[in-house]
């Protein structure tokens, strides 16, 4: 059979066993229009009166959405927020601010992509800078023993509103909601407390899982303790077109959309697999090496121990270039050998915790990833095997396991909450 992949901006097809189980989200039709449902949203919120209720002249007010490496729909988002606070609240006094973590800053192209020029030209859009200390407010400790300072313009708005698209993630659990606070508008010694070896290595930091979750739980925490005034989230389907969406009060807010988002993605495997055939959704999220780890890790619920994840990433944007994934990958021969040194060190780097789960999965099973933007030396300095024919592979695979091998196509890994039969109810 010919399995359709999504790639880059567009897709791949690969030719896989007849005999391979498809798992992929139900494809949910987009609402019959996104601005109208986010305004609905706005105006009838989960624990909180509507939004245009809650904001006085005079006030200042921050607006926190997600960085390049999300398809949220920012400019319907905003656009919708800016019409329900309009009336006492001038573009002036709206600043937006990307959450970026500790990824690199959007350039104004992307911003343009982002936005769109009418709302580049409106508003004041900020890159939340994690590394740039003058631009951050220390706000004392957190949760469990959590550092905590925050983007000064978020800090100092009169207020505050989150803004995202809520997913399964691979280590926090779900996208959206508390995260736009941290790690998204946080310092870097934030990010790195609540990214260490420890809570990491957590086996309650994983797909889905909100309560007692060793990251999660004091993500919540900080958001709960800095304060956010009212929070509006939606929920994608495959096509990266809203479907519902949801807002309110933070907590209450992001429990409905990841209650919808799960009802969409989960999706149950009799048994675990030999062979599990995945992509990273396309871009953006495919748009580097270090975001393709997610589709490994989606990949990793539903493969034997042993066996084989075969990944397609376009990785436009290389490893990438900024930050310190790459360098951690040199300084290792093994993924044993940067395990040990991660395990070992009270020291946090940047961009660790990727390369923490990447020799996580690779000490347990073999991963090729086919992709155009990473050489096969990039592929294998990262434990991957390169792959140019992915059909090829899988049918040697196939062919080498013998009659009873088993391949699953998990269409889009990042996008799927993938289950087995004997996990039972979540």
């Amino acid at each position: 059979m010919k399995v359709e992949f999504p790639y880059g901006s567009g897709t791949l097809g690969v030719e896989l066993p007849d005999t391979t189980t498809v798992l992929a989200p139900a494809h949910v039709p987009a609402a019959p229009s996104a601005t109208a449902a986010i305004a609905d949203a706005l105006a009838a919120p989960v624990g909180a009166p509507p939004l245009a209720a809650l904001v006085r002249a005079g006030m200042r007010v921050a607006i926190a959405v997600c960085d390049g490496t999300r398809p949220q729909p920012r400019a319907a988002v905003c656009l919708a927020i800016l019409e329900a606070i309009g009336p006492v609240i001038p573009d002036k006094d709206v600043t937006v601010l990307i959450a970026t973590g500790t990824h690199r800053a959007n350039s104004d192209r992307e911003l343009q992509e982002m936005f769109g020029a009418e709302l580049c030209a409106r508003l004041s859009i900020i890159n939340h800078d994690a590394r740039d200390d003058a631009s951050l407010v220390d706000l004392g400790t957190m949760g469990e023993g959590v550092p905590v300072a925050l983007n000064r313009a978020w800090v100092e708005a009169d207020f505050k509103i989150t803004t995202g698209f809520v997913e399964p993630h691979f280590f926090a659990g779900y996208s959206g909601g508390p995260k736009l606070v941290a790690p998204g508008l946080a310092g870097m010694r934030t990010i790195l407390a609540l990214h260490d070896a420890r809570r990491i290595g957590s086996p309650s930091a994983t797909w889905g899982v909100i309560e007692h979750n060793a990251v999660h739980d004091d993500v919540r925490a900080i958001a709960a303790q800095t304060g956010v005034d009212f929070s509006c989230d939606v929920v994608l389907n495959r096509d990266h077109e809203v479907v519902a969406a949801f807002a309110g009060e933070l907590f209450q807010m992001h429990a409905a959309a990841r209650a919808r988002a799960e009802a969409d993605c989960r999706v149950v495997a009799p048994e675990r697999f030999d062979i599990v055939v995945t992509s990273n959704s396309g871009y953006p999220l495919d748009q580097n090496l270090y975001q393709a780890v997610k589709g490994m890790s989606a990949a990793a619920r539903l493969v034997r121990d042993g066996g084989l994840i075969v990944v397609l990433a376009e990785c436009r944007d290389g490893m990438p270039a900024h930050g310190e994934f790459t360098a951690l990958l040199r300084e290792h021969d093994s993924p044993a050998s940067l395990l040990e040194k991660i395990h070992a060190s009270h020291h946090t780097r940047p961009d660790q915790w990727q390369a923490q789960i990447l020799a996580r999965l690779c000490e347990r099973t073999r991963i090729a990833l086919h992709c155009d933007g990473l050489s096969a030396a990039e592929r294998s300095l990262a434990f991957l095997e390169p792959v140019e024919d992915v059909g090829v592979l899988v049918a040697t695979e196939m062919d080498r396991r013998g009659p009873t091998a088993t391949c699953a196509a998990l269409v889009r890994g990042p996008e799927t909450l993938a289950m087995l039969e004997a996990d039972g109810p979540q």
